[in-house]
């Protein structure tokens, strides 16, 4: 083999190491393009959308907007057997008219918690975010179409739905908080 073919070939093998490289710094650190909290525009709120792992994670209030009486208490009863932390029950406290299944309303701090509360609706709640809330637990409001809460199988769908979906949708006017690996 010649000085010139070798010499080609190590090119070649060199430029093909390279582009190996920078292909997986690219798939490994993604295009730089995503919102983080540095790069969150003026006005925008930082929003935690990482979904718990662990239910125990997940601090509610849960109030009644139907008219069936002790309905938050029962229901309380079947989210603490599911680990959630129920902080309140009670009748809803702003009083508004309720429709459909229920209403989950949060802050910044606990969109991912809410999409996990969500299939436990099988993802019919209705989303109530509210920026300027800073509190770290979902008021979880039952409507009248309220029956029971989902069995784990069917929250295992919602949440197979819900990845279809692509995920947690990102509340107006925020940015995804950086997540830790």
């Amino acid at each position: 083999m010649s000085f010139a073919r070798i010499r080609a070939l190590a090119l070649v093998a060199v430029l093909v190491l390279a582009a190996g490289v920078l292909t997986v710094m690219a798939l490994t650190k993604g295009t730089g393009s995503s919102a983080t909290p540095d790069a969150c525009p003026s006005g925008y709120t930082v929003v935690d959308m990482e979904l718990p792992n662990d239910n125990r994670n997940i601090h509610i209030n849960v109030y009644n907007a139907t008219d069936k009486a002790g309905l938050a208490g029962t229901v309380k009863l079947d989210f603490e057997y599911r680990r959630f932390k129920v902080e309140k029950t009670g009748n809803n406290p702003l009083g508004k008219p309720v429709s459909g299944v229920a209403i989950l309303r949060y802050g910044p701090k606990k969109v991912g918690a809410a999409y996990v509360l969500d299939a436990y609706f099988l993802n019919n709640a209705v989303h109530e975010y509210d920026k300027n809330r800073t509190d770290e637990t979902v008021d979880v409001i039952l409507g009248p179409g309220f029956k029971q809460l989902a069995t784990q199988t069917e929250v295992n769908q919602a949440f197979t739905a819900l990845a279809g979906a692509g995920g947690p949708q990102l509340p107006k006017n925020s940015c995804p908080a950086k997540q830790t690996d």
